[in-house]
């Protein structure tokens, strides 16, 4: 499906009637275009070993898991009154509350039932 040039969509976006003309006209793939064709990190290795350093491999650095808590009515209130990313605000407060756990008292279960 072919769409007309838009003189004030091109300046817009900053193209022009000639680089219209120079991409309006590729024609469907075939069968045998889609046969021929090779992941682009192979058909330019250097290109693609650039961009993977520069902008790094897609996906996240870590995975979240889902969970169910229950916690007090009032706090969700608050962190939900907080804005968006209250989720990921809580997420970054109970790490740092973690990673000091020896100063906030937070011990295994094993250790707190064989001290009583």
């Amino acid at each position: 499906m072919s769409k007309d040039f838009d003189p004030v969509h091109a300046a817009a976006h900053g193209y022009t009637r000639a680089d219209w003309d120079e991409v309006s006209d590729n024609p469907e793939w075939t069968d045998d275009d889609f046969a021929r064709a090779k992941p682009f990190s192979e058909e330019m290795p250097e290109l693609y070993a650039s961009i993977v350093e520069t902008i790094g491999k897609r996906g996240p650095a870590r995975t979240k898991t889902p969970i169910s808590i229950r916690l007090d009515d009032d706090l969700v209130d608050k962190l939900r009154a907080s804005g968006p990313g209250w989720q990921s605000r809580v997420n970054e407060a109970l790490r740092r509350w973690i990673d000091d756990a020896p100063s906030a008292g937070l011990t295994s279960a094993s250790s707190r039932r064989s001290s009583r």
